[in-house]
């Protein structure tokens, strides 16, 4: 698979997706009490990186993604994307995928991919041509043309990926993508991403409760801790990639999924 037509390559050393979180805290007040989200969060993501967030319900982890995609801004602390601030959405810097597709239902694939390329007044041709390359890329060449009603849970999440792709922001950002999705499928789609994140060097920093999945996509799990959310534990995952499903067995993978779960169930 190629990166989308008309897109300059990643290069290895750009800051392009460089993401720097410095002593981040969030604070949510209500009539009664000030709720206290996030504590003291920092974290340097290099370009190219694929990481991902875990820790117990609550523990802000969709907070922090959340202010990433500059939908909400930090009570405390910086957030550079790019060594920029992000005060609001950026698609130019930015793609979120969300756990529903939220496709919209009287749109095609094609149509719902072009989307964001439409509010932002691309000529009709161009944006049309992106979305056919971001639906080659997630595997739904020949599909642009289905309504959402005619396609499977997991190509509609990839409708969702492609119109997260068709920017071509130097990040991704994406909370609990595959969560609705049985195993099975919820496997495969972790195989795409991954497929699709080589083909297009994309810094993605990804959500999941799912310590598996956490360990066997990542290039580094960040183990944040109940509310307020802490990191209390950053892991570098050596396995050798391609990532197989016979590391799934393996000792390595059984020891660096073990950590993490102490953590999460001494802070739950």
């Amino acid at each position: 698979m190629q990166p989308l037509a008309n897109v300059t390559p990643f290069k290895p050393g750009s800051r392009a997706g460089a993401i720097q979180i410095s002593n981040v805290g969030q604070v949510f007040k209500t009539a009664t009490q000030d709720v206290v989200a996030l504590s003291d969060v920092s974290l340097d993501i290099k370009p190219g990186r694929f990481v991902v967030l875990v820790g117990p319900s609550g523990c802000g982890k969709s907070t922090l993604l959340m202010m990433l995609a500059g939908l909400r801004q930090q009570t405390s602390g910086t957030i550079l994307i790019n060594e920029a601030p992000i005060p609001q959405p950026d698609p130019n810097r930015v793609g979120v995928i969300f756990q529903e597709p939220s496709l919209f239902p009287w749109l095609t694939a094609e149509e719902n991919v072009e989307f964001p390329l439409a509010l932002r007044r691309i000529p009709r041709s161009d944006r049309r041509a992106k979305a056919v390359d971001a639906l080659k890329l997630v595997g739904l060449e020949g599909f642009g043309k289905r309504h959402p009603h005619e396609l499977s849970g997991g190509m509609k999440q990839r409708v969702s990926i492609a119109r997260g792709l068709v920017q071509d922001p130097p990040v991704l950002l994406m909370d609990e993508p595959f969560a609705a999705l049985d195993e099975q499928t919820r496997m495969t789609m972790g195989d795409e991403l991954l497929r699709i994140w080589a083909a297009t060097g994309k810094t993605v920093v990804f959500v999941t409760h799912s310590l598996t999945e956490a360990v066997y996509l990542a290039d580094e799990v960040v183990v944040m801790s109940a509310r307020p959310g802490r990191i209390v534990d950053h892991l570098t995952i050596s396995l050798p990639r391609p990532r197989t499903y016979e590391m799934l067995g393996g000792e390595t993978f059984g020891t660096l999924r073990d950590r993490i779960w102490r953590h999460i169930r001494k802070s739950a």
